[in-house]
């Protein structure tokens, strides 16, 4: 019993961090991310209760309602001017180059400035 925990625990941790990797929208990648980490909590589950045909059985239950499960509750896509509306979260780090305008605007000409006569 001892040797089957740690290969099931391995299983399940792998199961867990793959289940992140899906677009929350889809509820295709949530029903095969849903059904993912229900078949390795259900074979894990029946592995430690019964073994044997325990963990098949609890796969095959934990993937079908892991599956739906996710298919069922996935929600709906924010609207694409929700993120654009936002000002930003932070300002920008400091010490990194900023362009300013200059203090004064430029002469226009090369000759003398306004109000000066010249000779």
């Amino acid at each position: 019993m001892k040797r089957l925990v740690t290969p099931c625990a391995a299983v399940l941790c792998a199961a867990l961090g793959l289940s992140a990797c899906t677009n929350p929208y889809d509820p295709g990648q949530r029903a095969v991310g849903g059904g993912l980490l229900g078949a390795s909590t259900g074979a894990a589950i029946g592995a430690a209760a019964g073994g044997g045909r325990g963990a098949g059985t609890g796969a095959l239950i934990g993937g079908a309602v892991g599956a739906l499960g996710g298919a069922v509750t996935t929600p709906t896509p924010p609207s694409a001017g929700y993120y654009q509306s936002q000002p930003p979260a932070y300002p920008p780090a400091s010490g990194y180059y900023q362009p300013q305008q200059p203090a004064y605007p430029p002469a226009a000409s090369y000759g003398p400035p306004p109000g000066y006569y010249a000779y």
